[in-house]
């Protein structure tokens, strides 16, 4: 039989965008660069990102202050990315990472007291990204779920949007199907699963925030589903 390690998976929500779809806004800038400082000591071999600026961005940002991190002098915020580039895992862009529609449930498989809420919601959602978002997902799963192969556990950090964190927790938890709605994440807080050869997969970690101040905590979630 073929060695296997275990993956450790760390997800992050972008941080908040800004309103013309641009980038990030100042918030969301700190937020990553935060966030990158958090992971800093994590042995991360690999950094991927959707398409979209503000998720590209985040991930720079992010990775800038990996494998070893800002001189401790350094402002916050201090170059127009947010610090200087340090040595680590270089972002990569990939379209499984990117914002769409994992999964369309049928009205029958929705529990029947918030089957309305929830089409609702899904009809918010374009017909592109319905249409293409379940072969993404698919593609996601086989991409970054699972043990890897080898002799070394690896760590590998996806930046990418709330939708597609969800889909992965309901993955490695075995949920229905269609349980990826409700499964939010704020803008960059961090979800951690483990995948480990023979055992089921772990969600060690789901949307913590613990690296970033109150005022920069829950944006990307509407008010009153904050705690």
């Amino acid at each position: 039989m073929a060695e296997s390690a275990t993956r450790y998976l760390y997800l992050t929500r972008h941080g908040e965008a800004a309103p013309d779809g641009s980038g990030l806004t100042a918030d969301g800038r700190r937020q990553a660069v935060l966030l990158g400082r958090r992971l800093a000591d994590r042995p991360i071999a690999a950094v991927h990102h959707g398409p979209l600026p503000r998720a590209a961005q985040s991930a720079r940002l992010i990775a800038e202050q990996l494998g070893g991190g800002r001189p401790g002098n350094e402002p916050l915020g201090g170059g127009p990315l947010g610090g200087g580039w340090q040595a680590g895992a270089v972002p990569t862009v990939c379209e499984e990472a990117g914002d769409y529609v994992p999964y369309v449930p049928e009205r029958h498989e929705l529990p029947a007291d918030s089957a309305d809420y929830l089409l609702d919601f899904l009809a918010q959602s374009t017909a592109e990204e319905r249409a293409r978002g379940p072969e993404l997902a698919r593609r996601a799963v086989q991409r970054f779920t699972g043990p890897v192969a080898g002799g070394e556990d690896r760590h590998e950090l996806v930046v990418t949007h709330a939708f597609l964190i969800g889909w992965l927790v309901r993955h490695a938890l075995s949920a229905p199907a269609w349980r990826w709605l409700g499964l939010n994440s704020c803008n960059a807080a961090l979800t951690v699963i483990r995948y480990t050869p023979g055992r089921p997969s772990y969600v060690l970690l789901h949307n913590d925030m613990r690296h970033l101040p109150d005022e920069l905590c829950w944006t990307g979630f509407p008010s009153e589903a904050r705690c």
